[in-house]
Parts: C-alpha cells; structure tokens; sequence
C-alpha cells in the first residue's frame, strides 16, 4: 500500500466485540483504476491480434495462458470464448468481450479498505493510523533481508554478528534518510535506483612512478556520468572536492588490489 496516499477512516462499525472500520482514498482508487485499465487494454490489444492471426488451438491456448500470467487479476473481467478440441479456430469459435459490469463494480470498490480489530474504544483514524505504521514496519524487515542483506549472516562470533546487525540497521537509517530526501527533491525515484545510479562512483588511487624513484599517489573518485550528475542535482548533494597527492618512497611496494571486507 502506498504510504503517500491519503486515506479517510471516519467510517467505523462495531459488532460481537469488534469493529471494522472503512478508509478511502480517492487518489489510491484513481491509481488502481489506471493501472487495471492498462492491463486490460494490453490483454484486449493480444486478443484481437489472437483473433487477426487465428493460430492452432494448442498455440491459442499457449498464447492465452501468457496473457494471463501478464495480465494479472485484469484477465478476470474478459470473457472467453474458446473452440473445443474438435472445432477450427475461426472468428465464430474464437472470441471476447470484456465484461463491463464486473469491471465498473470493481471500479467503486477500489480505493476502500475494510480494517477490522478488538479495539472498539478506539477513534477509527486513530487504528488506522496504527495499521499503516504496521504497513512501515513490515516494509522495514522486508527492505532488510532484500536490498541490504542482513540476512544469512555467517560470522561465527558473537560480537562480529552483532556489528553485521548494526551495520545493517544504519544502513537502513541512512535509507530512509535519502527516502525521505526523494520524497521532497525528487519524488519519482526509489532508495534502490539511486544506489544503483551512486555506486558507479568509485574510489581509486592513481600511483605514478617519479624520476627519483618514488611514487606520486593520487587518490580520486571518479567523475559521474551525466544521469548520475542530476541525479546529485536532484537531490542537492554535492561530491567532496579531490584528496591532495601522496608522496611514497621507492621502497614502498605498489600494493595489490584487496578484495572488500567489513571485518
């Protein structure tokens, strides 16, 4: 559920000890209604090239089943009607038609959510408030065992377990930090696709061999690609200036490429 749709919970009935209260957003119904009617118009587009081309029956019913594995729950509102094993498939055996009744029902029913709980005494905004911060929470552990990892851990002692926690856990604050940066700078885009987009700035050290025999170290970040770069001007974040040069004597050995590690 999208945390920035504003929903309505005014409505509440209690019965046998519960109650069930009803929130609404009009914004969330107008989203839902779009994204069925594009999938639905999707499912209508392969239909009628199905009905253009007329395949074998075993290739139709291969083509539908990819349709409506594609189409999701928008497949239910389109009636079928398919040749049986003894019959051609011509435009008479073949054909749709989308339901139009069921999908207008299915349109006054989006947007509303019932939310039912024991907690008669209390103002409905108020348990539906506590539902969506359960919503937060759930998308919490999720984002932890998905986009940062904490999950399998494979220290074998205490102590580094525990720092793998932390680490993650202020990986998550930092998270929800730039999550919160994007709703105000640049709504349209995710944590995850500005990671992607930061992680190819890299930190490199450029070692240049001297007449004297010693080495002139330069460490430096890469400059970012152009999608990159307004992706930092989106969000106002500004690239530390370059690290000043390093001098090594001769008989320091050029080090060798390290694999990552926190520990």
């Amino acid at each position: 559920m999208a945390q920035g749709s504003r929903f309505s919970a005014s409505e509440a009935y209690e019965h046998e000890g519960e109650v069930y209260v009803l929130a609404k957003s009009e914004g969330r119904q107008a989203k839902e209604i779009a994204i069925r009617r594009k999938r639905l118009a999707k499912l209508v587009r392969k239909l009628r090239a199905m009905r253009k081309s007329l395949p074998k029956r075993d290739q139709l019913l291969l083509r539908i089943g990819a349709a409506k594995k594609e189409a999701g729950r928008a497949f239910r509102f389109v009636s079928i009607r398919l040749p049986n094993k003894d019959e051609e498939v011509t435009r008479a055996t073949f054909s749709f038609q989308v339901d139009k009744t069921k999908l207008k029902r299915a349109q006054q029913r989006d947007g509303h959510y019932l939310l039912r709980s024991n907690l008669t005494g209390e103002d409905p905004a108020v348990l539906w408030t506590r539902y969506v911060q359960l919503t937060q929470i759930e998308s919490v552990f999720r984002s932890l065992k998905s986009e940062l990892g904490i999950r399998p851990i494979y220290h074998q002692l205490e102590h580094r377990a525990d720092a793998h926690v932390l680490i993650a856990f202020l990986a998550y604050c930092l998270q929800v930090t730039l999550k919160n940066r994007l709703l105000i700078h640049a709504p349209g885009l995710t944590p995850a696709a500005v990671l992607d987009k930061l992680a190819t700035i890299q930190m490199v050290e450029v070692w240049i061999p001297m007449v004297d025999g010693r080495w002139l170290i330069m460490p430096r970040h890469t400059q970012p690609e152009k999608d990159v770069q307004a992706v930092l001007d989106q969000l106002q974040i500004q690239l530390p200036s370059q690290p000043p040069p390093r001098i090594r004597a001769s008989q320091a050995a050029v080090p060798t490429p390290a694999q990552p590690s926190l520990w």
